[in-house]
This record gives C-alpha cells, sequence and structure tokens, in this order.
C-alpha cells in the first residue's frame, strides 16, 4: 500500500495545488481502503495472535525514508547496553520472492533481502539477529525460533502493517508505536496518491521522533496536530568518510575540501530525502554537485564512470549496493546517532511494564 511507483517524491506532494486537487479523488478512495482495513482489523476475523516481546515500530506516515533506519540501529544498541536482547525485523525491500523469513547477515545480498536490513547487519557487525519477510508475524516466529533469548523486537517500518498485531503502550500495553517525521513534514497533507501519506496525520502513536532540528521543520511542533503528543528530537552526526574500495583508508571532510575543487566532488543518495544528505555534507564545508536518486536505487560501474568527478561522496546505506564496485574515486559518509537518555527511560518505563495480556486473555 505503500505505492512504491513513487519512489522519488513528486513535487506536487510539498504544497496544495492544481495537481494534488486533480488526484484528490483517487485519495479519497485510498482513504477509504484503509478504514476497510482497519475495520477489519478491529473485528479480528483472522484471529491473529500477539508477539509474546514487547515490540517497538519505528515507522513513518509518508511515503519513503524519513530517518528510521539509524534510528532502528540506536535502539537495538542502546537497548543492548541497557541488557536488553533485541532483535530486528524488517520488510525488506526487494524481498517480495521470498517463500519464508530469511535471515540477514552482513553477507547477504542487498538485492535479495534490502538494502537497510544489510546496512543494520553492517553497522552492528551481526550483533543481533536480523529476519526479513514481507509477513512479519513469520519473521517473528523465525527470530524467536532461532534466538529464544530475544525480549524485545525492533520492527524497521511497520506502522502499516495490520497484520502485526501490538497492544501500544499508550492503551496501557508494552508495545510502542514511533512516528518518524523529517524536515519535510507531511507535505501537502493528503493520502496517496495527491499527497505523501500512506495514513493520514493525525494517526495515533506513542511518540514523535523529529530528525530535524524544530527551527528546521516545516510545520511548527505547536500546530494543533502535535497538541498532547509526545515528542523527541533526534541528532545525527556523519562520521568520517572512509574509501569504498578500503574502509581502512580514511580521511575527513576538511582534507576532502582542501583536496579537490568544488567542481570536482560529486555527492550521489538514494534516499527518501536526498537532501538531507547534501545538506548535512554541506555543514562539513563540502561544495559538491549533487545527484539524487529514488529511494532504494541500484548501482552499477557503468553509473559510476559516467560521473566526471575526482571525489564521489556515497551514503552508508548505498555502499552496501556496490560491494562489486571498484572505483578508488567513491567516498562513504557514516552517519550515527545516539538517542536521549530521556526517551531511553521512557522505553525501559513501558518494557518493564507486566504483560497485560496475561491477565486480559
Amino acid at each position: 500500500m505503500a505505492f512504491s511507483f513513487f519512489r522519488k517524491a513528486p513535487s506536487f506532494w510539498e504544497r496544495r495545488g492544481p495537481t494534488g486537487l486533480i488526484l484528490w479523488p483517487l485519495s479519497w478512495l485510498f482513504g477509504m481502503i484503509l478504514r476497510i482495513r482497519k475495520i477489519i482489523h478491529d473485528l479480528d476475523i483472522g484471529n491473529a495472535k500477539p508477539a509474546p516481546v514487547p515490540i517497538i515500530i519505528v515507522g513513518n506516515i509518508r511515503v519513503g525514508g524519513t530517518g528510521k533506519t539509524p534510528i532502528v540501529i540506536a535502539l537495538a544498541q542502546q537497548l543492548s547496553e541497557l541488557g536488553w536482547k533485541p532483535g530486528i525485523i524488517s520488510r525488506g525491500y526487494g524481498s517480495s520472492l521470498q517463500t519464508s523469513p530469511l535471515q540477514v547477515n552482513t553477507d547477504s545480498d542487498p538485492l535479495v533481502v534490502g538494502d537497510e536490513p544489510v546496512l543494520i547487519a553492517k553497522r552492528t557487525h551481526n550483533q543481533f539477529p536480523i529476519w526479513v519477510f514481507p509477513k512479519r508475524n513469520d519473521s517473528i516466529q523465525a527470530l524467536l525460533k532461532h534466538s529464544p533469548e530475544v525480549n524485545v523486537i525492533i520492527s524497521d517500518d511497520g506502522l502499516q502493517h495490520r497484520g502485526l498485531v501490538r497492544w501500544p503502550a499508550r492503551e496501557g500495553g508494552r508495545d510502542v508505536e514511533l512516528v518518524v517525521r523529517d524536515s519535510r513534514g507531511e507535505g501537502n497533507r493528503f493520502l496517496l496518491p495527491a499527497g505523501p501519506l500512506r495514513e493520514p496525520a493525525t494517526r495515533e502513536r506513542d511518540a514523535t521522533l523529529f530528525t530535524s532540528l524544530a527551527r528546521d521543520l516545516k510545520a511548527a511542533p505547536s500546530d494543533e496536530y502535535f497538541l498532547g503528543r509526545r515528542a523527541f528530537y533526534l541528532s545525527s552526526q556523519l562520521g568520517t568518510p572512509y574509501q569504498l574500495i578500503n574502509p581502512a583508508n580514511t580521511q575527513s571532510f576538511e582534507q576532502i575540501a582542501e583536496q579537490f575543487l568544488p567542481k570536482n566532488i560529486t555527492a550521489v543518495a538514494g534516499l527518501g530525502n536526498p537532501n538531507r544528505f547534501f545538506d548535512d555534507i554541506a555543514k562539513h564545508g563540502i561544495s559538491s554537485k549533487n545527484i539524487p536518486l529514488p529511494d532504494h536505487a541500484t548501482f552499477t560501474p557503468e553509473f559510476f564512470n559516467a560521473i566526471k568527478a575526482q571525489c564521489i561522496l556515497i551514503t552508508e546505506k548505498d555502499a552496501v549496493k556496490c560491494s562489486g564496485i571498484s572505483d578508488e574515486r567513491i567516498w562513504v559518509a557514516p552517519m550515527s546517532l545516539r538517542l536521549s537518555e530521556n526517551l531511553m527511560d521512557w522505553l525501559q518505563s513501558i518494557l518493564q511494564r507486566p504483560d497485560p495480556r496475561r491477565y486480559t486473555l
């Protein structure tokens, strides 16, 4: 239902205009489908079973990336530091041909299991069990069977996956629904295809995670949209770039800026919001020619050969799809994120609740 056709957000999504209004009847129809699905889910016709451990869903209501994967990585790492045993599940973009859940490791093919799960495995050095499958309940079963010590599961996306049964924290449960929001906000606030939303902007959630500072947001948190909602502001930072063909070879952004003229530096990003990457490297003093690509774009040696530059900067998410490319000009800019103590304390207070299902089922 995410309309993968729109892998690159059209400009008319960002403001209300003629194109959005023309497409609005289709958005109304999409909204009706969502309401029908919700009714079916609320009736529990399929009698779906909840997971035996708490689930933290890191998702977004806007199509395209808003910065979920770094948050999933940070959550797993920091929960582990606090003594938890996290596991991770994902749909795995590109895994639609799977017939059963697959476990992901650093050697997995991103074209089979998805680029984001492979990035998580590489960044965490296979520290956590990661399973992918479009049916997330099947992934949970496979994960817990393979790693029974896991006592909390982090779902990379899945807010719109009705088959994933959960009891949200705001309703007294231990499962947590987090909506990630970047500087683009909800655009024109229309549902697909007239706008970028997979669900109405008023969707309930346990908390909103902002991946941009308040001054960069297009809609201020004082809007009625945010009243009464728990929110946390996250700050990420780019690490020292490393060479794709030799990760041990690193150089700072300052060294890159001194070594190459702006006309000889090209930045490439296949993200839901590639401008965020370009803005981040610009803050580090890099002036470059920028090539934005659709989310989950694939790369070939021919693509990079056609770029006339002495230095090419790419994201880590794109780098996992470039393992067969030996171009010494390509440098990878890693991004790291640290979640605040307030956020982690709040999460722990929920995860440590007694399982309410024991007394109600």
